[in-house]
């Protein structure tokens, strides 16, 4: 679970640095897969259900954060 974890943040930081629909393709399935794992951790008891929102909740904040769009006023 923490190879899927550092490969999302590892797909955000290359979108940083070269934006582009297959980067952001790349996060989409990294997040999924990660997302998914996550889940069943938790179904199955390996993780506590806290600590899954958790890890849920900091890939979402890095994500929001990258694909947040400034408003031009």
């Amino acid at each position: 679970m923490r190879t899927l974890f550092k490969k999302c943040l590892v797909s955000i930081t290359e979108y940083q640095a070269s934006p582009g629909d297959s980067a952001k393709a790349q996060i989409k399935s990294n997040v999924n897969s990660a997302f998914s794992k996550i889940d069943k951790a938790v179904k199955r008891g390996v993780l506590h259900r806290n600590n899954g929102a958790h890890k849920k909740a900091r890939l979402s904040s890095a994500i929001k954060g990258i694909f947040e769009v400034s408003p031009s006023d």
